[in-house]
């Protein structure tokens, strides 16, 4: 589940914030250890990083490229957050095993670097999911309207698997995401796909899905961001994922991809 930083009106989810932690640490200790070593280990940890990126970027790709295949351009869009952190840790610790072989000078330092930056990714990893599973979230009781003024009750999509999730016009990543959700709700008939608008007026929002040819069921509207503060998170895009039962399984913070949308669907057994 996606948590995050709000620091005033930015939000950063918490998963690039522990992985940028984890890289820079370990690089400093590989550095500190390099200079007590007599030994310059700078270009072997740029190139485990982007090795490590690589594997992890590759990865994901395998494992959904059906998705990728139909969208071929969206394997070099990184702003979907499709990665496999337990590949690119395997690919870091196999480079490394190339790139600086036993009795090497730089080999202590590197190895000191990258057992830190691993070993902090996954106790970090374990501690957002810990955190995730103590604080249970279900479908809030939020009456929100249609565009046509008929009151709809969150809780009444339970039932099914549902998805989520809050945009505006005015937001690129919103507007580059949401032909992936209507064509999931096209194609997913036993998955609720819900669209809420925050902040923006019915006339506002059936002019701009008009003008995109968007057609879209279960459209709310929340004048007042209601479901935002419900669930504590400004940031637009954010989707959440829940179970038939109407308990939160996960969230992504930030835009989707046809691949990241289909991870998120397989955590909810979909």
């Amino acid at each position: 589940m996606d948590l995050s930083l709000q620091l005033g009106p930015l939000v950063l989810p918490a998963a690039p914030l522990l992985l940028l932690g984890a890289v820079l640490l370990g690089f400093m200790l590989g550095q500190r250890l390099g200079r007590r070593h007599g030994v310059a280990v700078d270009a072997q940890l740029w190139w485990l990083l982007g090795i490590s990126l690589l594997c992890a970027r590759l990865a994901f790709v395998w494992s959904y490229r059906e998705a990728y295949l139909a969208q071929p351009l969206d394997v070099l869009d990184l702003r979907d957050g499709g990665w496999s952190p337990v590949a690119g840790i395997v690919g870091g610790w196999l480079a490394a095993a190339a790139l600086v072989p036993p009795r090497r000078p730089a080999r202590r330092p590197v190895l000191a670097a990258l057992t830190l930056a691993s070993g902090l990714w996954l106790a970090g990893s374990l501690a957002l999911q810990w955190h995730g599973l103590r604080q249970e979230r279900t479908l809030p009781a939020l009456q929100l309207a249609t565009a046509d003024g008929r009151s709809v009750d969150l809780r009444s999509f339970r039932g099914r698997p549902v998805v989520l999730n809050l945009w505006a016009t005015w937001c690129p990543p919103c507007q580059r995401e949401m032909p992936v959700l209507q064509q999931a709700q096209a194609q997913r008939p036993d998955v609720h796909v819900v669209f809420i608008n925050q902040g923006e007026s019915a006339a506002r929002v059936l002019q701009y899905l008009s003008a995109r040819q968007l057609n879209l069921r279960n459209l709310l509207l929340d004048p007042k961001a209601s479901a935002g503060q419900a669930f504590g998170h400004r940031a637009l895009p954010t989707t959440y994922f829940f179970d038939g039962a109407g308990r939160l399984v996960d969230a992504r913070i930030g835009e989707l991809s046809h691949a990241t949308l289909a991870r998120h669907l397989r955590q909810l057994g979909r």
